[in-house]
């Protein structure tokens, strides 16, 4: 495998800060202090990652719109001629602070995990989301009108659809129902959820993960879910297999993600525990080689070789995540409570 030399896209979760409670979130945002840099800082972590000249930094989190000056670090990677792109709930995105993020960010992408508030809220853990997530919709629709009146280029924005057993059963209703409802929606992704962070926990994979016939299903059946949506709307389906990073995958097609967490710390795998230092202290080129140096880890190379079935991939998340996470990391991990399926949604996060 020929070493990239530089990632094609950085995931900057700027912070763990978060108000939905989403049961396969991957960095237990909502759960763990936000560990949000000053905006001095985050400035600083801005200029590593231009740096590296990526094609792309997709913001995300936590929930991204809660940063203040997330603006400005934005707009500074946007001027160095890298896209921007924001990942929201949408819990907090009103008219003001859509005119604002529309300004900065390519590209606009909401969560929503269902075609109903009963199936979403449970999902995302918190009453109401599905209603605020339709309504960050209708706000970027209603700016997209707008701007395309005016002879101005329409909002990229969409929606992004993790896939998860509970439902499965709602992307037709969704592509049917859901998307018709915003003229201007550009594009919609369906994407498997994957066993990280919350999602690797012990009965997850047999509860809620799709296994590797569905997700094959999945992956064919896009034909059928793009004859369902607006013509206008690009719909995509992905199985994400390559987020297990296995070695035969990594062989052809390679990796060029790199992952920074809130605090400017570098993870060596997207999606996995275990950093490589700081952007604000090292190099971020020597960073991105000492991450390109894990895929090819012994022990990484072992677990991922090993894995057949989603229940095996759960297996080898928490089996990488214990031997390269913190202390810290580790007794996170022990904190949490096996997944069982029917949890009740709350009104009120604590």
């Amino acid at each position: 495998m020929s070493t990239p030399t530089g990632p094609s896209d950085v995931v900057w979760d700027v912070t763990y800060a978060c108000p939905l409670r989403c049961v396969h979130c991957y960095s237990e945002s909502g759960r763990r202090p936000a560990r949000q840099l000053s905006h001095d800082e985050m400035l600083r972590v801005a200029d590593a990652i231009i740096s590296l000249r990526p094609q792309s930094v997709e913001f995300a989190g936590g929930e991204p719109l809660l940063v203040r000056g997330l603006i400005e670090v934005a707009g500074r990677i946007r001027a160095a001629g890298v896209a921007v792109n924001c990942y929201t709930g949408g819990w907090t995105l009103d008219r003001r602070s859509a005119e604002e993020v529309t300004r900065v960010f390519s590209r606009i992408t909401v969560s929503v995990d269902g075609a109903s508030a009963e199936v979403h809220d449970r999902i995302r853990g918190r009453a109401g989301s599905f209603e605020r997530a339709m309504n960050a919709l209708a706000v970027l629709d209603g700016l997209s009108r707008e701007r395309v009146a005016a002879g101005l280029g329409p909002v990229e924005f969409g929606v992004d659809y993790a896939v998860l057993r509970s439902n499965l059963h709602q992307l037709e209703e969704f592509c049917g129902t859901v998307a018709p409802r915003f003229p201007h929606l550009r594009f919609l992704a369906f994407a498997a959820a994957v066993p990280a962070g919350l999602a690797s926990r012990e009965g997850f994979a047999e509860h809620e993960l799709l296994d590797f016939d569905r997700l094959r299903e999945l992956v064919s059946g896009v034909e059928r879910l793009r004859s369902l949506a607006p013509r206008s709307v690009r719909v995509t389906a992905s199985d994400n297999m390559i987020l297990m990073m296995h070695p035969n995958l990594l062989k052809r097609y390679g990796f060029p993600l790199l992952q920074v967490e809130p605090d400017g710390e570098v993870r060596a795998m997207p999606m996995y525990e275990g950093t490589v230092g700081s952007l604000l202290t090292e190099d971020a080129g020597t960073l991105w080689r000492r991450a390109v140096d894990r895929w090819s880890d012994p022990l990484v190379v072992e677990a991922l070789s090993a894995v057949r079935s989603m229940e095996d991939w759960s297996e080898a998340t928490r089996r990488i995540d214990r031997h390269f996470g913190t202390e810290e990391d580790r007794r996170r991990i022990d904190r949490r409570p096996p997944y069982t399926s029917g949890a009740r949604v709350s009104s009120l996060v604590p």
